[in-house]
């Protein structure tokens, strides 16, 4: 029967609720397009790293969807009451372990061992931390890993060192190296292969022409083989043709390059050279007039091979030399089938020594003996499995099956790693980063406003990287480089700097102003630009102007000082501002009064409204996914962070309930006057238009205060006017009527 879910919507999607031990053991029922994430990092969150790694069975690092199902069913099945999970208590009540399965009944025989006490105790990670000291006082803990101290002789204990060098050790359940059952197969297998291999040369004196000196010696001999090999065939060249002797010793012109450097015998231009000076059948000197570069290798070659194989000879010719190549041919096909070369660095003696000495044998019996304690040991971990997951297990999932930490906010969630306070705000939503650069190429999709800072503790040096979503103000006073301060879910303090800066729309309310702000900073750089070019006119002029001697100067004329032209285009500018007044005067002056307040709203809507329905399409699209997943989550739903749920991520300055404020500032700075005197003229002039279009000033100006307005009797007269034209219509038509009306009635008299 499937089982039924409880769901709630938060971020705009719907997540699972997890409310009792059953929903817990029922997640492999949960469908995986429903979970909120599907994968996270074990490392870099702000929640206990060991309880991961116990969850994370597979050791890659990421705790995955069925890591999580796993986890669920193993400590649900091990509580009586898989409810407790939800508690999150760092004690587990030895009564609650269900000892109803073997292994819980491991499980509880193992806390009353660590605790030693009634049913009715509990045991805590402070309890379990002391089974580290058990494994650490024993060699044998259920592991499988022998360390040396294990060995109960000197030779055992030297073969498993022996076979830690060859191929690493492994720490066991204490932290002690030692060595695994396939450590132990792999050594003894290589040391036969190694040994057998040897077999094949000993006593054979054409595979080990001069003994234990022959790899020594074919090593000599394979050092400096190319370049011998170069030399002979250089001289059968010359021999070919004695043009091309200078060319083969190389032409004079690269000497001449050398000797403009500072040389060693060790340049590389140099090794380069032939061996030594070429001629046609030459041989090749091995200790005078060679190559400085190659003299150390010629010499070694000279002592280890040719004088113990070709006699005591300071040149060789080709013909030794391919003699010497020869005699070494079958110790090269021998070497080249070398086996079990990882015990090689032991030496053949040790190798056969640990052979002969039956230590395999000895350490296969160390590494049953210990493996007959791993259900004991295993259900002392086990232990501390158990209270990990009780005490961890649920924030984890109501961190990864749901958000329910996140958007409830009761809570931080495992992600947010601290509070940034900056530019009188704080961030909650606070992540630690390693790669800046890297995090922000995925995280720019994410539609907010984020800031990236260095975080330092100057006290212990302690360094880290951070990214913080602001949701709330605006940008006008965050650039990099501005310093504020971070707090760690410890809360420890650290210097924190912006460094990089992705810029999204943070609200609305900087959206509408943005318009405005642009053009004011437009003004101000145009009247910067303006005032630097005029000043630097200025300093020209006056430059000029002392260099002007009494009457004309021995160049001419001087230009004047002051020029008209000046005058006119001042005359341009103003009447330009005159014109662009009167236009904008006449264009207010098509409305009525009332309806110039409606016309300026329009105005700034008409401006500000591009800007706002950009941010409103932005904030919409603000999303937590793409931040997370640079920080090696996989994210399975679009968890939006909207208006009102990103303004409780950013918390503003604000006074606090029942502050009194003194608002006198003996260093405010002196606002000017002009502002406040064109308000005032305008609204003064719009209150005139007002009532002069009703008709007030009308009234006031002819004495009828208090009375009817000039509107109305306007409108009174209209209706008198109105009146008196249709009394005089009427009157026409009755006097029309009389005329003809004795007409009509004698027509109407019959005839006699």
């Amino acid at each position: 029967m499937a089982y039924t879910w409880k769901f709630f919507r938060a971020g705009g999607f719907d997540q699972v609720k997890l409310e009792s031990g059953a929903d817990l053991a029922s997640l492999d029922q949960l469908d995986q397009k429903l979970w909120v994430a599907l994968a996270c990092p074990t490392r870099g969150l702000e929640f206990d790293s060991r309880t991961l790694d116990l969850i994370d069975t597979d050791k890659d690092g990421r705790i995955r969807v069925p890591e999580i199902i796993a986890a669920a069913r193993w400590a649900t099945g091990l509580l009586k009451n898989p409810d407790d999970l939800l508690k999150g208590s760092p004690s587990l009540p030895l009564a609650a372990i269900n000892d109803a399965t073997p292994e819980g009944k491991q499980i509880l025989g193992a806390a009353r061992q660590i605790l030693g006490k009634a049913d009715t105790a509990t045991i805590d990670l402070d309890d379990v931390a002391d089974t580290a000291k058990i494994f650490a006082a024993t060699n044998f803990n259920g592991d499988g890993i022998i360390p040396p101290d294990a060995a109960g002789d000197d030779a055992t204990k030297m073969a498993i060192t022996d076979i830690m060098a060859c191929f690493g050790a492994e720490a066991d359940r204490s932290g002690k190296p030692g060595i695994s059952q396939a450590k132990v197969d792999q050594f003894f297998a290589d040391a036969q292969a190694h040994s057998n291999w040897w077999k094949q040369a000993e006593g054979d004196k054409s595979i080990l022409p001069l003994g234990e000196a022959t790899a020594a010696a074919f090593a000599a001999v394979k050092v400096v083989r190319a370049k011998v090999d170069d030399y002979f065939a250089r001289c059968r060249l010359a021999a070919f043709d004695e043009r091309a002797v200078a060319l083969l010793n190389r032409p004079e012109s690269e000497y001449a390059a050398l000797a403009a450097k500072e040389l060693t015998v060790n340049t590389a231009e140099i090794a380069g050279f032939p061996l030594a000076r070429i001629a046609a059948g030459k041989p090749l000197p091995l200790s005078e007039n060679v190559n400085p570069a190659w003299a150390v290798a010629l010499a070694a070659l000279q002592a280890a091979a040719v004088k113990p194989l070709l006699g005591d000879k300071n040149a060789i010719t080709e013909a030794d030399w391919h003699s010497l190549l020869a005699q070494f041919a079958p110790f090269e096909n021998w070497s080249a089938g070398k086996v079990g070369a990882a015990v090689e660095k032991i030496g053949l003696h040790r190798v056969r020594e640990i052979l002969a000495g039956g230590a395999q044998a000895k350490i296969n019996a160390l590494i049953v003996k210990d493996k007959a304690l791993e259900p004991e040991a295993n259900a002392i971990a086990a232990v501390e499995k158990l209270i990990r997951f009780n005490r961890d297990f649920y924030t984890l999932c109501v961190n990864f099956v749901s958000f329910k930490n996140f958007y409830s906010r009761t809570t931080p969630a495992i992600f947010q790693a601290g509070k940034l306070f900056l530019d009188q705000r704080s961030c909650d939503l606070c992540l630690t980063v390693e790669d800046s650069g890297r995090h922000a190429a995925m995280a720019g999709m994410a539609g907010a406003y984020l800031a990236y800072c260095d975080c330092t503790r100057k006290d212990t040096g302690e360094k880290l990287s951070i990214v913080a979503i602001f949701s709330q103000g605006d940008d006008d006073n965050l650039m990099v480089g501005r310093n504020g301060i971070f707090y760690d879910r410890k809360g420890r303090d650290y210097d924190a700097t912006i460094i990089r800066i992705l810029s999204n729309p943070i609200s609305l309310r900087q959206a509408f102003w943005a318009p405005y702000k642009k053009l004011v900073r437009l003004v101000e750089e145009q009247v910067a630009k303006r005032a630097a070019a005029a000043d630097a006119d200025v300093n020209a002029n006056l430059a000029a102007t002392a260099n002007v001697t009494a009457g004309t100067s021995a160049a001419g004329p001087q230009k004047p000082m002051f020029d008209p032209s000046v005058i006119a285009l001042l005359s341009v500018a103003v009447g330009s501002l005159a014109a662009a007044f009167a236009g904008i005067a006449a264009f207010m002056g098509r409305f009525a009064a009332w309806q110039l307040p409606i016309v300026v709203a329009g105005i700034m809507l008409i401006v500000s409204g591009p800007s706002l329905i950009l941010a409103y399409i932005n904030l919409r699209k603000r999303n937590l996914g793409p931040i997370l997943d640079a920080n090696g989550w996989a994210v399975n739903a679009r968890a939006k962070i909207n208006v009102p749920f990103g303004t409780s991520l950013t918390g503003v300055a604000k006074l606090p309930p029942g502050s009194t404020i003194d608002v006198s500032d003996r260093y405010a700075e002196k606002s000017s006057i002009l502002p406040k005197v064109l308000i005032t003229l305008f609204f003064v002039w719009w209150i005139y238009s007002y009532l002069n279009e009703e008709g007030w000033i009308y009234s006031w100006t002819n004495g009828q205060h208090g009375q009817e307005s000039a509107a109305q009797v306007q409108r009174d007269a209209d209706a008198k006017t109105k009146a008196e034209t249709a009394a005089a219509q009427a009157a026409v038509a009755n006097a029309t009527a009389k005329q003809t009306a004795p007409a009509v009635v004698t027509n109407a008299v019959p005839t006699k």
